[in-house]
């Protein structure tokens, strides 16, 4: 017999706000773990993202908050989120089914003003979102109780594990009284996770969905076997599947914060709509990225894991695994972004020799002996990095740097300077002003002894004359070393500008990027990849 939301027992302006989301019938997760949620039992659901997990635990949570009232910084339910994205994501989902209810709402999630949050603590809070530093820091500072908790939510348990939770969601559970109702969610049951249900949970209600693969059968999956792990030809390698696929929006995953930016900025250098999202970037940026990308405004996410975890965008149509994921479980949250309500998805993940180890383990999770690998023509002749090219470009700065300082000291010119033959050096740099040194016909080491000893005497009488001994006596039309960068200095000087500088935080001023010489130099050279 088939459950209709109706016979479940929610109060009308649920029903109501159901309705005006289009949903008749719950979940598989929903029809199980309502049920026993609004008889005040204890539950344990056990599923991955995209199988209504969320309204399993908001549905009867606010069916239960639709009576009562709310008092000053004790509100009466508490879901706990590991992530900012996912809280707000909740807390979207919150207001979406409680719309025509007379129940308040408070978001606690870092980058927000902790004086706005204690606002409407003060108030009374009836629905209380958090991420669990947030929580723990209000807690401390004296602005918020939790004895009256009613029904404590713990979202994506195993991800808290992973993030290092654990010690503040067991300091949550100890700061609630024994009580409450807990619905406690986790994709995955680790050691851990299984002490903490035992510890906290009184006899809960099982409820565990989970396909035999544990992916959706409408997503398709496949891998780009990578010749080598050069990351110059696996950015080619995204544009190439991105410009030849029939791709509507997509999720690019990243295990790195310094890949999400390097690769988002490869894509926008070479036309595609793309932006990074992860857990460096402002709060307010992060949430305008997502709202973007929700919108349509936005092609292409590239994201880490943590700041992607409880993303719920309905029609992506491609997730890609840029970086194969180092846990398995990883890889099931990321394809999970596609596929969604019975929708066709295209995951797509690129293996580098070296992920043989997690490719096998991935398999190993979803039940599969292989995934359907895509050739790309050509692809052992992708461009790739060139080490010896970037180190040669570092030592022709360096040598520059080298060649300017020891213009500037005494008497070096003749060890720096290797661009001319002897015969060149003696009738040009090297030729010394003294006079002394042409008639006695010594040796150069002798003869910059003897200049240093007269130097030395000089000095005590006459210091104004020691440095003229070994400059130059005719200064030559062009120069190398001390000469050029003498004439750098008096063009900068009569404000001529004939040739920039360009080191660790300019480009040339030939660059045609269109981003000026303020660009830095390291996104310079990822320009052309």
């Amino acid at each position: 017999m088939t459950v209709s939301f109706k016979d479940l027992g929610f109060v009308p302006e649920i029903l109501k706000a159901l309705d005006d989301l289009g949903y008749e019938k719950p979940t598989p997760i929903q029809a199980q773990a309502i049920p026993a949620a609004m008889q005040g039992r204890d539950v344990l659901g056990i599923a991955q993202t995209g199988t209504g997990k969320t309204g399993a635990f908001t549905l009867p949570v606010l069916q239960r908050m639709a009576k009562g009232r709310a008092r000053a910084r004790m509100p009466r339910c508490l879901i706990v989120c590991p992530t900012r994205e996912l809280a707000a994501q909740v807390a979207e989902n919150v207001e979406q089914y409680g719309k025509y209810l007379k129940i308040s709402m408070a978001l606690l999630i870092g980058g927000v003003s902790f004086a706005e949050q204690e606002a409407k603590l003060n108030r009374g809070v009836d629905v209380l979102i958090a991420t669990p530093g947030r929580l723990l820091d209000h807690f401390e500072r004296g602005k918020i109780l939790l004895t009256g908790v009613q029904a404590l939510v713990v979202d994506e348990a195993d991800r808290m594990l992973d993030m290092g939770f654990i010690p503040d969601i067991e300091r949550i559970f100890k700061l609630t009284p024994f009580t409450r109702q807990v619905l406690f969610f986790s994709a995955t049951m680790p050691d851990e996770i299984k002490r903490l249900v035992d510890q906290f949970l009184h006899q809960p209600h099982h409820v565990q969905i989970a396909r035999k693969n544990m992916t959706a059968k409408t997503v398709t999956q496949r891998i780009v076997r990578m010749p080598r792990g050069d990351s110059k030809q696996k950015r080619t390698a995204l544009r190439y599947i991105i410009d030849n696929n029939d791709v509507k929006n997509g999720i690019i995953f990243c295990n790195r914060k310094r890949d999400v930016d390097i690769v988002a900025k490869s894509l926008m250098v070479h036309g595609h709509d793309a932006a990074p999202i992860h857990g460096d970037l402002a709060q307010s940026v992060r949430m305008a990225t997502l709202e973007n990308f929700k919108s349509g405004k936005l092609k292409f996410l590239i994201a880490s894991d943590v700041a992607a975890r409880g993303l719920d965008v309905p029609n992506v149509s491609h997730v890609f695994n840029y970086d194969v994921p180092s846990h398995s479980e990883d890889y099931v949250h990321r394809i999970g972004r596609t596929g969604r309500a019975g929708r066709k998805g295209d995951t797509i993940m690129f293996v580098t020799p070296m992920d043989d180890k997690y490719y096998s383990a991935i398999l190993d999770l979803i039940n599969v002996k292989e995934i359907e690998e895509i050739i790309i023509p050509g692809l052992e002749d992708f461009p790739t990095e060139s080490r010896d090219k970037n180190r040669g470009g570092r030592n022709k700065r360096n040598d520059r740097g080298r060649g300017k300082g020891r213009d500037r000291q005494k008497g070096r010119n003749s060890n720096t300077d290797t661009r001319h033959s002897k015969s060149e050096r003696t009738h040009t740099d090297q030729k010394p002003q003294s006079s002394d040194t042409s008639r006695d016909g010594k040796s150069q080491d002798d003869t910059s002894r003897d200049n240093t000893s007269r130097d030395n005497k000089s000095r005590e009488n006459k210091p104004q004359d020691s440095r003229p001994q070994n400059k130059p006596q005719n200064k030559p039309a062009k120069q190398s070393g001390s000469g050029q960068g003498q004439s750098e200095r008096d063009n900068a000087a009569q404000g001529k500008n004939p040739k920039k500088k360009y080191g660790h935080n300019t480009l040339p001023s030939n660059d045609k990027s269109g981003f000026g010489d303020s660009m830095p130099a390291f996104f310079g050279a990822k320009l052309e990849d």
